[in-house]
């Protein structure tokens, strides 16, 4: 478990690197702006097969922290629990710690694995928890929501009309989910694909966005699209294909972007009036060739990785936190209300072996 990287940061400014040669750097007003609104990020990496936390210490300095997850993906979380998608299990990582209770006399959430479903690899992508606390996710190898089981990998609980079968192939690429009162109810996939990898020759105007409980398309035309999600009264997504985030206009659901990034995007989570959306650099075949490559062309812009923090309310970039070396993808984000600096045990740490925490008995 590394310590948490800490830095003032000033714009432009490297606030640290690792081993790796992973340079950091963030905007100068982040860390007050997560105190501001009393909260701490999560995000993934796949390619670095981490899961990110950002929070701020007590000193004031933006607090970084990551933990070893393998091709960790979707998450979603709350104050006490974290989900995680990972390369063959989802994960459920609780918060050991009691109220006013810190670990190093710093850390006021320690988020560790309790509970690690084994699906096998099935391409997990984002994440979602029913009212009932079941656990939901997008099965992308199988174009299927699903549900962890029992006795098996998953059970499928909803496919797209247009999959005729139950097969072990990306055909549709099947990606992001939206909760709606407890329950799915949007899925975003690049294509309408019922054939291997049909996807990939609609990655330009292909994706669709549909409503899980209807089965209606209500959206098409888009370009690789992620992470649809239902905030103040909108269906939002991000058009990763051009860059843009956007929502759906609510009676011919015509995509309308309300801002334009200079990454390839995946991961979107609201807080207030602020969307935080996670940006990489678009790889060699998969992302590449899309609208976004002439844009940024056109704009003498380079791809980012990392998080951009957008006001709503002024419509402008409010803070950002970039990578830059050996990292070039990341992927879904989740917010942390209520919570100033967390760390997160990885289920292969030195230290996990050694972290014994117990329940207080009934007597």
């Amino acid at each position: 478990m590394r310590e948490p990287a800490n830095g003032t940061g000033t714009d432009g400014v490297p606030a640290g690197k690792d081993a790796d040669d992973i340079t950091i750097s963030f905007s100068l007003g982040l860390a007050d702006f997560l105190a501001t609104h009393d909260i701490s990020i999560g995000f993934t990496s796949y390619q670095t097969g981490r899961l990110y936390l950002v929070g701020r210490g007590s000193d004031g300095k933006l607090a970084v922290h990551e933990a070893l997850y393998p091709q960790a993906m979707g998450v979603t979380a709350n104050t006490q629990r974290i989900y995680l998608g990972s390369l063959t299990q989802v994960i459920r990582l609780e918060n050991v710690l009691a109220p006013a209770q810190l670990v190093n006399g710093t850390h006021d959430k320690a988020f560790v694995p309790r509970n690690m479903q084994t699906t096998g690899n099935v391409d997990i992508h984002e994440l979602g928890i029913r009212q009932d606390g079941q656990i939901i996710f997008v099965n992308t190898l199988h174009n299927c929501l699903s549900i962890p089981s029992v006795t098996h990998s998953f059970k499928p609980i909803w496919k797209p009309d247009f999959i005729s079968e139950m097969v072990t192939e990306d055909r549709c690429h099947l990606n992001g989910l939206a909760m709606v009162d407890g329950q799915p109810k949007y899925v975003s996939a690049v294509s309408r694909s019922d054939k291997k990898d049909g996807w990939r020759d609609d990655r330009q105007s292909g994706g669709i966005i549909i409503d899980v409980e209807t089965n209606k398309i209500l959206a098409d035309g888009l370009s690789m699209p992620h992470s649809p999600r239902f905030h103040v009264g909108r269906i939002w997504l991000l058009n990763s294909g051009t860059g843009e985030l956007g929502w759906l206009h609510p009676t011919d659901h015509a995509f309308t972007p309300v801002a334009s990034f200079p990454g390839f995007l995946r991961g979107l989570d609201f807080h207030n009036d602020h969307a935080f959306v996670t940006l990489s650099k678009p790889r060699n075949g998969r992302f590449e060739g899309l609208a976004l490559d002439k844009k940024l062309q056109q704009q003498g812009q380079d791809a980012w990785c990392g998080i951009q923090i957008w006001s709503l309310a002024t419509g402008e970039l409010a803070q950002w936190l970039r990578f830059d070396g050996a990292i070039t993808e990341l992927f879904d984000i989740c917010i942390l209300p209520g919570v100033a600096n967390p760390i997160t045990l990885g289920p292969q740490s030195t230290e996990i072996r050694d972290f014994i925490t117990i329940e207080q008995p009934d007597w």
